[in-house]
């Protein structure tokens, strides 16, 4: 919390009239009359009003002082962070010729709104060549089947091994990388797999990143899992690369059959495929919740050191390449470079600095200093000189948190582009940090002295690098020479019966910002690892009963809700902080919550299994006790509510 601030007089308007009426027999015996009638009485009530205004503003100092000393420490707000979110453009129609949408692209919403998504890399939608195809078992015993697929000879039997064993894929091998690119995949089956539920059925597409197998996004399949003539559509992960099987070097796309879950039924025999089509419908691209301004004008210098000009737009996202201030005289442009103060700005040094959270661009100041000397602190734009910003991207804050499939429109047309959506919820999108909030972070960040030595250090440090971090812990190496590991946990605006593990992994700017933080920060000698915590999967099934009158739909949702927030990283525990390291969990903490929930008259049973958030399947029989590691912490697994 804040540091109190000392109340410097508490007295009120009603204090100082009974404290003046007080004094009127020892000062003027002969004033008897005391009602408010008085016109003397009305004099102290005048007063006594006039003086708790003084007594208000005197107040105000100490408040006021305390944010000087922060400003004097050069303790800033942190700006706001812009939501990201992936964009699938989708082609009017499949075309041989590259299709490119440039880099800042822009969609918005269907009204049209102030909600604006960029695009952050140019997109390039190429059709690929369908050129190897091998039927594999695990990792080894690939067969080449690229023939029958090509010239139709003979069905292909997708997984190889009999009885069909998890671990059996079918590998494509595409002449370029599909990264990014909409494909569809027009399947033509000869016969079907028997023993699956078309509905569920145990397979995943991957393609190789270059270090592991990535899943694949499926937007559409209407194979049944392989088990008719359809297609299936996909959106492939930024990262694919080659590599070798079978000595054959192509971009590889694989389904590859899962270990059935415990309800879920698998292949007993493999389908088999006659033939197989692709091509690429489009192709998604990350976009930010930005929008560019081009060339604003924001003033006219007047030659004064410490001017401060106010962009029209904010709050400004942290400045990219072209981003710059120029000073214009006569014809001739300057560009000046940003810095994060003048400290190290000498007079005719061009710097800059940029507050993205108020909007301000601001100039080098003059100072004074003991010995009489003046120093001007960065070059003075000339007089008559004009200002601004040769461009610069507004956003940001958690306006831009919006919905899965809400941005469909372009704001400008894109050649062979037909529409565009979002398939998944923009995150990441936080507000400027609040007054408040700096007033606490500032203590904080004069403790460790911008040097991290101490465990306590490390964690603030990384809490201080982004407001994209919720929660930091720093792990002290074991053994001389080893790295300090500090365990990040990403903010994020879900709610907590819908996390994924995916929720929960570092973004590579997000990892490079608190990398870079404290690499600058870290003592000489010291490694430090930046990673994430193990989050061990929890699944609950718990048997209730609802009290008289109360629906048990409604019970069985603030159940689960509940659950989900108990074990929640972010907002979990019996503080409601965040689940603490290395803090067991046991069925009677879980009855005792379940039991407090409303509506709920009795818990008849609670039963805890580990589960495995990768694959979607509980592990081992049910236990009562699930112990933590002290560099890990719980998310709920799927949860099963029982209310009679």
């Amino acid at each position: 919390m804040s540091i109190p601030v000392p109340n410097l007089d508490d007295r009120r308007f009603q204090d100082l009239v009974d404290e003046a009426k007080r004094m009127i027999p020892s000062l003027t015996p002969e004033w008897t009359n005391h009602n408010v009638s008085d016109p003397g009485v009305a004099l102290i009530e005048l007063f006594a009003w006039m003086s708790e205004q003084v007594i208000y503003r005197l107040n105000q100092v100490p408040e006021r002082l305390y944010i000087d000393f922060l400003n004097l420490l050069g303790t800033t707000p942190f700006a706001a962070s812009a939501a990201q979110a992936r964009l699938t453009f989708w082609l009017a129609g499949v075309t041989d010729e590259p299709v490119i949408v440039p880099t800042g692209t822009e969609v918005t919403t269907a009204d049209g709104g102030g909600v604006v998504f960029a695009t952050l890399d140019e997109l390039r939608i190429i059709q690929p060549n369908l050129d190897a195809a091998l039927t594999s078992s695990g990792d080894r015993n690939f067969n080449d089947v690229i023939e029958q697929v090509r010239y139709d000879r003979d069905a292909v039997t997708c997984f190889q091994s009999d009885p069909v064993a998890p671990g059996d894929a079918l590998n494509l091998g595409f002449d370029v990388s599909l990264a990014g690119q909409l494909v569809e995949l027009r399947i033509t089956t000869s016969s079907r797999g028997v023993g699956v539920d078309p509905d569920d059925v145990p397979l995943v597409w991957e393609v190789w990143s270059g270090e592991h197998w990535l899943a694949v996004d499926v937007i559409e399949d209407t194979t049944g899992g392989l088990n008719r003539t359809g297609s299936v559509r996909m959106v492939v992960p930024d990262a694919h690369e080659p590599l070798v099987l079978a000595n054959q070097r192509f971009h590889w796309l694989r389904i590859r059959l899962l270990p059935a879950r415990e309800d879920q039924p698998s292949f007993r025999t493999s389908p088999t495929i006659a033939d197989i089509g692709v091509s690429c419908l489009g192709g998604s691209v990350m976009a930010e919740h930005a929008r560019t301004v081009v060339d604003e004008v924001v003033g006219t210098s007047d030659g004064t050191p410490g001017q401060r000009f106010t962009l029209a737009n904010r709050p400004v996202l942290p400045r990219s390449e072209g981003e710059d201030v120029v000073v214009t005289l006569q014809g001739e442009r300057i560009v000046y470079t940003e810095v994060p103060d003048f400290s190290a700005s000498g007079p005719f040094d061009h710097h800059v600095v940029i507050d993205g959270g108020q909007g301000v661009v601001e100039f080098g100041p003059k100072v004074r200093y003991p010995n009489g000397s003046s120093v001007q602190h960065g070059a003075i734009p000339p007089f008559g000189a004009q200002v601004g910003m040769a461009r610069y991207r507004t956003g940001g804050g958690t306006a831009g948190n919006v919905g899965a499939r809400t941005l469909i429109s372009l704001r400008h047309a894109v050649p062979f582009v037909d529409q565009v959506t979002n398939l998944a919820p923009a995150r990441g999108g936080v507000d400027p940090e609040s007054l408040e909030e700096v007033k606490v972070r500032g203590p904080r960040t004069l403790r460790t002295g911008q040097r991290a030595v101490t465990p306590s250090d490390y964690e603030q440090l990384t809490l201080e690098s982004s407001p994209k971090v919720a929660r930091a812990r720093c792990v002290p190496p074991e053994t001389p020479l080893a790295p300090v590991k500090v365990l990040v946990v990403p903010t994020s605006d879900r709610d907590p019966d819908t996390f994924t593990l995916d929720d929960f992994a570092l973004t590579p700017d997000l990892f490079a910002t608190v990398r870079d933080h404290l690499e600058a920060r870290r003592t000489l000698g010291a490694v430090v690892q930046v990673t994430t915590p193990y989050y061990q999967g929890v699944s609950v099934i718990a048997r209730v009963r609802a009290a008289a009158g109360r629906s048990p739909v409604a019970v069985r949702e603030r159940v689960t809700a509940v659950v989900a927030r108990f074990l929640s990283p972010l907002d979990g525990g019996a503080r409601g902080l965040g689940w603490e390291f290395g803090t067991s969990l046991t069925s009677v903490m879980l009855t005792a919550l379940i039991d407090e929930v409303e509506g709920v008259a009795a818990v008849d049973e609670v039963t805890m299994f580990e589960f495995d958030l990768r694959n979607g399947v509980r592990l081992g029989d049910a236990v009562e006790l699930i112990s933590l590691d002290h560099e890990a912490l719980f998310l709920s697994g799927r949860t099963q509510v029982v209310v009679r």
